[in-house]
């Protein structure tokens, strides 16, 4: 432990946003540190390979956070991973968190970067097949899958948008879906059903994803039939919806009704002293570069904050 608990900053996450708010927060010389419940990189490692970070051809989504966490280090940040936070206190000036260790550290700002997590099936084969097959983010991995055939799952916007999306790699897309109708907004249902290379499997779900080193195929049943059949496909993108890591700040922190966190321009929340950066706040498109350019905004703005309340 520590001589002392108190920082100026804690950041709560360590992936990409609260990696980079930590790099800034350093680098200016306020003692910082990061509280992750698990590895630094956030999801970000569950990346096989990154291939539009910006300056950067490709890399491993976990080396990416081993770099970012080296640079944090580099200026004085004090990284902890597999913390576990038991309370937190972030109405007063001084803010309390404390871990299920018993360790407790204060500080004069707080920065959110809990991230999120996309929401999974829950079938078995899910976990293995993870990076190796299975996709959250069409973005990130579209390119990967060209020339291949794929299987998308879910029957909301983003399911039917990103399918279209990957059509233009892609030469054959499934989208399979447990209603016999779609919850997408009708513009996106034509524009998916007009695509030639899209082919729907309806009123089904998947039971088990299977294969060796990679994904080889999935067990798709007929939810009316009770029918199984194996399908062969080269990857699967599951969008059904995302879930931001806030479950323990519901009762503390502004979020809106699916749970994220409302923020300011300058990523401020509705306690002063108190910021969010990441997949965890409102906001379109959840990417490494959004994350980081989060993390940056937050960051200045608790400096700026710091130098308010010292001038005082």
């Amino acid at each position: 432990m520590e001589s002392t608990a108190h920082y100026d900053v804690i950041v709560l996450g360590g992936g990409p946003a609260g990696l980079t708010a930590a790099i800034y927060l350093s680098r200016a010389r306020l003692k910082t540190m990061v509280l992750t419940d698990g590895t630094p990189g956030g999801q970000m490692t569950l990346t096989h390979e990154i291939a539009n970070y910006p300056g950067i051809e490709k890399i491993n989504g976990y080396m990416l956070g081993s770099v970012m966490k080296k640079q944090a280090t580099a200026f004085g940040t004090i990284v902890r991973g597999n913390s576990e936070i038991n309370s937190m206190t972030l109405g007063d000036q001084v803010k309390s968190i404390t871990t299920a260790e018993g360790q407790t550290y204060t500080a004069d700002a707080v920065i959110l970067a809990t991230g999120g997590r996309s929401r999974t099936l829950g079938v078995p084969g899910e976990d293995t097949f993870r990076g190796r097959g299975i996709s959250y983010c069409a973005t990130c991995d579209g390119d990967f899958f060209t020339g291949k055939e794929i299987v998308v799952v879910g029957g909301g916007n983003s399911a039917l948008e990103e399918a279209v999306s990957l059509t233009k790699y892609a030469t054959k897309v499934t989208i399979v879906h447990q209603f016999d109708h779609f919850q997408a907004f009708a513009y996106a249902v034509e524009e998916a059903k007009a695509n030639p290379a899209i082919s729907f499997v309806m009123s089904s779900t998947i039971d088990e994803f299977y294969g060796d080193e990679k994904l080889e195929g999935v067990r798709i049943r007929n939810m009316v039939s009770g029918e199984i059949n194996d399908f062969k496909t080269d990857g699967v993108f599951i969008f059904i919806g995302y879930v931001p890591n806030t479950e323990s700040l519901k009762e503390i922190i502004s979020l809106n009704d699916r749970g994220e966190i409302i923020t300011g321009t300058d990523m401020s929340t509705n306690i002063e002293g108190v910021y969010a950066a990441g997949d965890a706040v409102v906001k379109r498109y959840r990417q490494v570069t959004t994350a980081v350019a989060d993390g940056t905004v937050a960051a200045l703005a608790a400096a700026e904050y710091l130098n308010s309340i010292k001038r005082k």
